[in-house]
């Protein structure tokens, strides 16, 4: 498990009690498991703005960026490379 990975993994079991409930599968999504909602979301924008210092722009919270952990993973890869010099 890279990193991120594991950063995103407890964030979700500290916030989202419900993601802990069974094993999470990489590809799983959080929103058809039940463990995130739309207020969810703005808990899940402003942690990754935190945790990682980049500005998620509302063009941007969309399911193929933060809806399961691969997807979080490939999202905040892609903004840090992007940030990089």
């Amino acid at each position: 498990m890279n990193p991120i990975e594991a950063q995103v993994r407890a964030f979700l079991a500290d916030q989202f009690p419900a993601s802990t409930d069974a094993p999470l599968a990489a590809d799983t999504s959080l929103f058809e498991a039940g463990i995130i909602d739309s207020m969810g979301v703005l808990s899940l924008v402003t942690w990754l703005e935190e945790a990682f210092g980049f500005t998620v722009e509302d063009d941007e919270v969309l399911p193929e960026n933060i809806d399961g952990i691969n997807a979080l993973v490939r999202y905040i890869e892609a903004k840090q490379a992007a940030a990089a010099p």
